[in-house]
């Protein structure tokens, strides 16, 4: 089966979410490398409490960033692998 491409504008203001089940906030938008498109973290608007509980590095807007390799899917919401944050 083939993977499915997903435009940036369709995962912005979508929800994130562990794979708890637990809300982490909304996407506001990605960091990638101009270069090769390689996306290096998801930019977390509207944090929860929960999400506040990971060290996680933010912006220098004050946001938190979600380092992609720690996505497991995107469809209805963003799906967060809370491992991959510890």
């Amino acid at each position: 089966m083939a993977e499915k491409r997903v435009k940036v504008n369709e995962i912005i203001g979508k929800v994130i979410v562990g794979e708890s089940g637990k809300r982490m906030g909304i996407v506001n938008s990605l960091t990638f490398i101009v270069e090769t498109g390689e996306i290096l973290n998801v930019v977390v608007e509207q944090p929860t409490k929960y999400l506040e509980e990971f060290n996680l590095k933010r912006d220098d807007n004050g946001r938190y960033l979600i380092p992609f390799h720690a996505v497991k899917s995107i469809g209805d919401f963003v799906i967060v692998n809370e491992n991959e944050l510890v």
